[in-house]
């Protein structure tokens, strides 16, 4: 929460150490292609970096920043998420420096930024010398937490007009319970998650919002001006934001339950999903732009962090599979919303049915992960 006089000196102390991360960049793929070490960009740069008014470990962290974003650019291409070799995205991404921009985040050690937990206020370095006294806000939990557990160095990041210090915080491995039962949750397009319990987040409330975003950033992309991409990448931020906290709200309410009654979390492995399942084209759009994997990872993080079993299971057929009888048949499944068993008759929403054998597969998952393993002969 820095005051008048405090904002301007770390704005042009975060602007200046980009321009200095960009200036090392394009000088290490001058010389060092994608691949400049530490060493070899402290020899390179260091000196330059001291006369442009930063201090020994800023200089340090803005080239550490470097080699570190090649280093990530260099597996990314390894693991082939840029494309082949002879895409666009990937030949782009290898025929220019690196850019940070001009209010990314720098890394701080405790050499250069300290806490004051007591009266909520750090010290942190910048171009005009440090600066004392800056107040910071957070929860109560956050801050016992920082007090208890911070550990390493912290990033600070101006965006959106306000000024964000993210620590990182090691927490001790929770104790995991022996589940008593578990909770199969099967997450869809029509409804965000539907648990065996029979608990429904809809999306249609969603939907409307998200369909309303759509015809908003139709009206801003006709314009075709400057600031309409501004405008657009604005209203990106928000929806994103919004899609965050209804997967935040989900998942904290599924991990509630399941922790109060001493149950496990199960959910379908959606890896690959868009390229195993066919949907119809109006809902492709929407199919695609939904973090389903998102409500996945707060799903099992919080229930790593509560002490809840979590496991995901093989998603094939859940939806056309008879909980009761096994029968597992396409017809099973007349419309999207309704399932009726062609061989006992069983019939409910289809995607409680879902949750059901999601459920009924975390059982047999869960003794087969926790079975004893053989002595080696």
């Amino acid at each position: 929460m820095p005051d008048a006089v405090q904002a301007p000196v770390l704005e042009r102390t975060l602007h200046t150490v980009n321009e200095c991360a960009n200036q090392v960049s394009e000088g290490s793929f001058a010389k060092y292609g994608l691949k400049g070490s530490v060493k070899d960009l402290r020899s390179m740069a260091y000196g330059e970096l001291k006369a442009r008014g930063l201090g020994a470990q800023a200089a340090q962290h803005t080239i550490k920043r470097v080699v570190d974003a090649y280093t990530t650019l260099r597996a990314n291409i390894r693991a082939g998420n840029l494309g082949p070799q002879t895409s666009k995205r990937r030949r782009k991404a290898e025929s220019k420096p690196l850019v940070f921009r001009s209010d990314a985040a720098h890394t701080f050690d405790d050499r250069c930024l300290s806490w004051n937990y007591d009266q909520q206020t750090v010290s942190i370095w910048t171009l005009d010398g440090r600066m004392k006294n800056l107040r910071f806000v957070c929860s109560a939990k956050a801050l016992k937490q920082l007090a208890e557990s911070r550990k390493g160095e912290s990033d600070l990041v101006h965006r959106d007009g306000k000024w964000f210090l993210i620590a990182t915080i090691d927490l001790p491995e929770p104790e995991v319970f022996e589940p008593k039962g578990w909770i199969g949750v099967d997450r869809g397009i029509n409804n965000l998650a539907t648990t065996s319990d029979g608990d429904n987040h809809s999306g249609r409330r969603l939907g409307r919002y998200r369909r309303w975003q759509a015809r908003k950033k139709a009206e801003i992309q006709a314009k075709k001006t400057r600031s309409s991409v501004q405008l657009l990448k604005k209203r990106a931020r928000r929806e994103s934001r919004h899609a965050t906290h209804i997967n935040h709200k989900i998942s904290k309410t599924v991990v509630a339950v399941a922790k109060r009654t001493e149950r496990g979390v199960a959910l379908e492995q959606l890896q690959g999903i868009r390229e195993r399942v066919t949907v119809r084209r109006d809902q492709r759009a929407r199919q695609s732009s939904w973090p389903f994997h998102q409500l996945g990872v707060f799903v099992e993080y919080k229930a790593h962090r509560a002490g809840v079993p979590f496991i995901e299971v093989d998603p094939a057929y859940t939806s056309q599979r008879c909980p009761r009888c096994g029968h597992t048949e396409r017809a099973n499944r007349p419309t999207r919303d309704r399932f009726r068993c062609r061989r006992c008759g069983l019939a409910g929403p289809a995607d409680h049915v879902a949750g059901v054998n999601v459920r009924a597969r975390a059982r047999s998952a869960w003794v087969f992960v926790n079975m004893p393993q053989p002595d080696p002969v």
